[in-house]
């Protein structure tokens, strides 16, 4: 069952992965404010967090964004930019802050979690990897000595 957001007034067909209005007050803060120079910002903010949710939601690619987004171009334009100066990291650690916070919890986590399974796994597999390898390098050189006897 799909959960559509409470949006106030909507302008265009509300997807599932939209932000809500209350979602969108709590992120709006946290965004980059324009720079003060330049062109004014023409793209509204909320609708490329949209889009980039949406892509996120579906897996679709960003040539595959509904027309009523905007122009994927630019989604990923802003998508890229924010990646490059740990927005995004910004964000999540923002959040898990407030949430923490909000129940009660120290505002960092205190306790880790491996999986032994997994690092025995990768261990093992970086063990056969290396002699694998060197099995490879040994076989070249045997030929090679051979090549240089027979020449």
């Amino acid at each position: 069952m799909s959960r559509l957001p409470e949006i106030a007034n909507p302008t265009r067909l509300i997807y599932p992965s939209d932000l809500s209005d209350a979602e969108w007050e709590g992120l709006q803060p946290l965004l980059p404010a324009p720079k003060g120079f330049g062109a004014p910002r023409t793209v509204d903010l909320r609708e490329v967090l949209n889009a980039i949710f949406y892509v996120q939601r579906t897996g679709c690619q960003w040539e595959m964004l509904p027309h009523d987004l905007p122009p994927h171009p630019t989604v990923y334009k802003y998508f890229q930019k924010w990646q490059r100066k740990g927005i995004w990291q910004d964000l999540h650690d923002t959040l898990r802050y407030h949430l923490r916070r909000e129940m009660g919890r120290e505002a960092d986590s205190s306790v880790a979690m491996a999986d032994s399974q997994s690092v025995k796994t990768t261990e093992k597999r970086g063990r056969s990897t290396a002699l694998m390898v060197a099995r490879r390098l040994k076989a070249v050189s045997d030929i090679s000595s051979w090549i240089h006897r027979a020449s």
